[in-house]
């Protein structure tokens, strides 16, 4: 993590407008605790509200970012990523650089891996009816295809997806493998350097 923070542009879901953010190359310690402070109540809030109801969870509600953070600390191959605007943590991103493609016409040479990716509960679509920001995926998926063409990948990443995101990424031109066995089933996603050259042109 070198802490360097750039200027990326979200969608205000009630205006339909940009409005400016900030893309932290690094997860802090003041990230953690805003998570702490501002994601857990309102997830709890939330949570209960759709069980109420009846209707199903965000797959990643169980996650527990500080967790996540710490066990990553000190290895190189891993990096963090946070999007910040009006003071509050939007998304965060854990990638690491150690990961072989499997697509056919690119397998076995490097890609940055998205290992884990969520957006801030009062975003997400699962948990309430109006999100405020949207593009905090996008803003992240862009993060790391810059890492990954840094890192002399051409800009080629993977991940594997929850359920609930695999319509997002097909829709952002990612390759769907399939589901992976060794990943709890869930469907494996690969972009080549021509998909991201489309993606970033959108």
């Amino acid at each position: 993590m070198n802490g360097d923070i750039s200027k990326v542009w979200l969608v205000d879901k009630k205006t339909g407008g940009l409005v400016e953010a900030s893309l932290y190359d690094g997860i802090t310690e003041a990230h953690l605790k805003d998570v702490e402070k501002s994601w857990m109540p309102k997830l709890r809030s939330e949570l209960q509200r759709l069980r109420a109801t009846g209707r199903p969870h965000p797959q990643s509600s169980h996650w527990n970012w500080r967790d996540k953070v710490e066990h990553m600390r000190g290895l190189l191959a891993y990096r963090g990523f946070a999007v910040v605007h009006e003071g509050h943590t939007q998304g965060l991103m854990l990638v690491k650089t150690t990961h072989p493609c499997r697509l056919p016409i690119q397998r076995g040479k490097p890609l940055v891996y998205v290992d884990y990716l969520e957006t801030a509960p009062w975003n997400q679509r699962e948990l309430v009816m109006q999100p405020q920001f949207g593009g905090i995926g996008l803003v992240m998926l862009a993060a790391a295809i810059t890492l990954s063409r840094e890192e002399g990948f051409a800009g080629r990443i993977g991940l594997h997806s929850l359920p609930q995101a695999v319509k997002f990424y097909e829709n952002c031109g990612m390759t769907n493998l399939g589901s992976d066995p060794s990943k709890q089933g869930l469907p494996y996603f690969e972009m080549t350097p021509e998909q991201v050259a489309a993606f970033l042109e959108k």
